[in-house]
């Protein structure tokens, strides 16, 4: 399981890895132009993301935009949408303009900042990702003192 995080807060970025990690091996990015580069590189290689936790404000290039990007490069290889990567939109905004704009350039979910790790659990357990057994495990562990 690949997985990469495109955060520029630092905190938020090691929250995710640290919770992510336990199901895979994960690439963390500070901007939406390594995010781009870092999808390409991992197409190219043949090993691509099979999930990517992209937040919308990010210097250089949002996720937004960077979300648009990489659906267009996998219609582009006609890459199907069944096999296209789950991309999960990380906010601490409060604007709803911004996930309703990610929803249509097809964004798999989203999560607002501070991310409540139950809440994310089930979302990842929801979008069929992770084994669920796992991700319960992962939840209860993040959540003890």
């Amino acid at each position: 399981m690949r997985i990469l995080i495109a955060e520029d807060d630092p905190a938020s970025r090691q929250f995710l890895c640290k919770f992510l990690s336990q199901y895979g091996e994960c690439d963390q990015v500070v901007d939406g132009l390594e995010a781009i580069d870092a999808y390409v590189m991992a197409m190219k290689d043949n090993d691509p993301y099979d999930l990517i936790c992209l937040d919308i404000m990010m210097p250089k290039v949002d996720g937004v935009k960077v979300l648009k990007a990489i659906r267009d490069l996998e219609r582009q290889n006609n890459i199907p949408p069944s096999e296209s990567v789950v991309i999960i939109m990380i906010t601490a905004l409060g604007m709803t303009d911004h996930v309703h704009e990610a929803f249509a350039l097809g964004c798999n979910a989203y999560a607002a900042k501070p991310i409540d790790t139950e809440k994310f659990a089930k979302m990842l357990k929801k979008l069929n990702i992770f084994p669920s057994s796992a991700l319960e495990n992962a939840a209860a562990e993040e959540a003890a003192p």
